[in-house]
């Protein structure tokens, strides 16, 4: 979707908005269950659609809340 989104920006801005060490999120982890919550990922939405990701949208994210599956998306890379 974006030349500007990496794993390790996708990693970072998720973990910014856990209050964790990017390093604590587990690929497969489901973020929901880690505590973001609908607003939040709303943020990431926005944030990304502004890094270059235009037609993402809230149920991309919210259909499968998994670091590994965002990133495959987002970047077409792995976690």
């Amino acid at each position: 979707m974006s030349q500007t989104l990496t794993l390790e920006r996708v990693r970072a801005d998720v973990a910014e908005l856990l209050g964790c060490d990017p390093a604590e999120i587990e690929p497969d982890e489901n973020l929901t269950d880690l505590g973001l919550d609908s607003v939040r990922t709303m943020v990431l939405v926005e944030r990304w659609r502004a890094a270059g990701a235009a037609t993402l949208e809230y149920p991309d994210l919210a259909e499968q809340p998994e670091l590994a599956h965002w990133t495959e998306l987002l970047t077409g890379g792995n976690a």
